[in-house]
């Protein structure tokens, strides 16, 4: 079985190490000629819009994948038309435009908070549907914070529509949230749905710090949609069923194949969806050592239409992402249970060098590892 992924990072180096014990043979393209995916798999550097390279990739593959969502629309249409592409390039479509993106959430009855186009000619209108204080974004490229910016006042919101211009913008409600949530699933060919436990995300500067889960009951591999799923006997999260719910209607509404990763505020009693990710998730890097099959591991199973495995949780998990500067391995391996990933990067300021996976028998001991690990990461 061969596969091709648009993008060489981090995410598309996971994805090729999932596909060795399988006999799944990846090459990975991208137009850094030092991407570090290529550490692990065959690269081919080249451009987006190189049509002949792009031919001779999707040579011998049974499928192309994508492991970040700023891949040209164009690309993966002009792919899809040669070999099949999985997630669909209409995702890519979606989710590449905050815009789109909560049009389409809102359209299958998922909520958001309230938002609106800014109107270049008359950005103030965009205020009478979010107030302040507002989040102004960049409708497409930003992740990890970049393209976008909070305002409490007029002068603020003015300040940030004019340095981000001339991109187009969209404004969304600042909501009180009380945390971040992000709910993962897959689908596969067959239409079989898996969806892991609801995690909670801590951000630092737009960043992804630390993501912790614990032992909550999976919505395990079903046939049929309307199949009711058998659910482990550990108590229910209060907005785990919400968040399964939100996933597989988005699933559903696209035919989607593969991984996606729904990331959410809690506002009281309520998920709000902030974004959509099509594709496997920094939030769901626990699952490598964290859960049966890894959320690698099943987009590979998903989209070559193998079965789904298992996503119950192997016990009390935390994954802390490293950021900007590595700690000594010797610190990190001292840490019992502790799952070192790094991903032959260079360090540099807020660049995601590798992340650490922590597991435990119970709540407490994750607990203290966790803070074990945080206190090691300080001192770096």
């Amino acid at each position: 079985m061969r596969i091709g992924i648009l993008g060489g990072g981090q995410l598309g180096r996971m994805l090729a190490l999932a596909g060795y014990p399988l006999g799944i043979h990846t090459e990975v393209y991208d137009p850094a000629p030092d991407a570090c995916a290529g550490q692990v798999a065959p690269l081919v550097g080249a451009p987006y819009d190189d049509w002949d390279a792009l031919a001779r990739f999707a040579e011998g593959k049974q499928c192309i994948t994508y492991e970040f969502e700023n891949v040209p629309l164009a690309t993966a249409q002009w792919l899809e038309a040669r070999v099949p592409v999985h997630p669909t390039p209409r995702a890519l479509e979606l989710f590449q435009d905050r815009l789109l993106e909560k049009q389409f959430l809102n359209s299958i009855g998922i909520p958001t908070p309230a938002f609106a186009p800014i109107d270049p000619t008359d950005p103030d209108s965009a205020l009478e549907r979010t107030g302040l204080p507002c989040v102004v974004k960049t409708r497409r490229f930003g992740y990890d914070g970049k393209g976008q910016g909070v305002a409490h006042t007029h002068a603020e919101y003015r300040a940030l529509v004019q340095r981000f211009q001339p991109h187009a913008l969209i404004a969304e409600a600042l909501v009180p949230f009380e945390r971040e949530v992000s709910a993962i699933g897959v689908r596969s060919l067959s239409g079989e749905i898996a969806l892991y436990p609801l995690v909670e995300n801590i951000h630092q500067e737009g960043i992804l710090r630390v993501s912790i889960v614990d032992v909550l009951p999976p919505l395990l591999p079903t046939h049929a949609a309307g199949e009711d799923a058998t659910r482990s006997p550990s108590p229910r999260h209060e907005h785990g069923s919400e968040g399964e719910d939100y996933v597989r209607r988005l699933l559903e509404a696209l035919n989607y194949v593969g991984v996606v990763a729904l990331e959410m505020f809690q506002v009281g009693a309520r998920l709000l969806a902030n974004e959509v990710a099509p594709r496997v998730h920094n939030s769901g890097h626990w699952t490598i050592e964290g859960a049966e099959t890894s959320q690698f591991e099943n987009h590979l199973r998903a989209i070559l239409g193998l079965p789904l495995g298992s996503v119950a949780p192997r016990g009390y998990c935390a994954m802390v992402n490293l950021i900007g500067a590595l700690p000594p391995i010797e610190a990190v391996l001292r840490i019992p249970n502790a799952h070192l990933h790094l991903y032959g990067k260079t360090p540099r300021p807020g660049r995601k060098l590798g992340h650490i996976t922590l597991r435990a028998d119970t709540r407490e001991a994750r607990d203290a590892l966790l803070q074990q690990t945080l206190e090691l990461l300080s001192r770096v």
